[in-house]
């Protein structure tokens, strides 16, 4: 599976667990850390946690390792390493805070598509 596919499905994960304002960034042109970005976020450490949670399973059921997952304890800011995609996952209070869309302002956004499944 293709990085754009394996992006789309981890998007709709974040989806499935009803994540908030799930934005995709190519990262390819500016940064090595990976080639995309997904950013959402929660509206408490409960979905925040399930949101990673749901990630996870998703990517289990497809045979994709999940290669590192940070923050799970404290549900601020959990980081789900998956290769080539990063899916930043923060409580709405940090996501204002950090503000990665605009720290990473030079990647273009990547269209997602919601609900087309069935």
């Amino acid at each position: 599976m293709e990085n754009k596919e394996i992006l789309q499905q981890i998007a709709t994960a974040c989806d499935d667990k009803r994540a908030e304002d799930i934005v995709a960034l190519d990262m390819q042109q500016v940064s090595l850390i990976a080639d995309y970005f997904v950013i959402c976020h929660g509206n408490n450490e409960r979905q925040v946690q399930s949101i990673a949670r749901g990630i996870k399973e998703k990517m289990q059921e497809q045979d994709i390792d999940v290669k590192r997952m940070e923050g799970f304890e404290q549900a601020r800011w959990i980081l789900v390493d998956v290769g080539g995609i990063v899916c930043h996952i923060f409580h709405k209070d940090e996501r204002n805070y950090y503000n990665l869309e605009r720290l990473w302002g030079d990647a273009n956004r990547v269209p997602l598509q919601f609900g087309l499944e069935g």
